[in-house]
């Protein structure tokens, strides 16, 4: 009994860091740079 519940905590707990990192470099959001400089930007950075 103890064995059955034991890798079901162990697979659970893979499965959950597995779709971790998967959601974060996977479907990692892309982001738009914010302009330093502020709506006219130079380009100098």
């Amino acid at each position: 009994m103890n064995d059955i519940i034991q890798n079901i905590l162990v697979f659970s707990s893979l499965a959950i860091a597995l779709l971790f990192l998967i959601k974060k470099f996977v479907w990692a959001s892309k982001k738009k740079a914010a302009k330093a400089c502020g709506s006219n930007d130079c380009g100098c950075h």
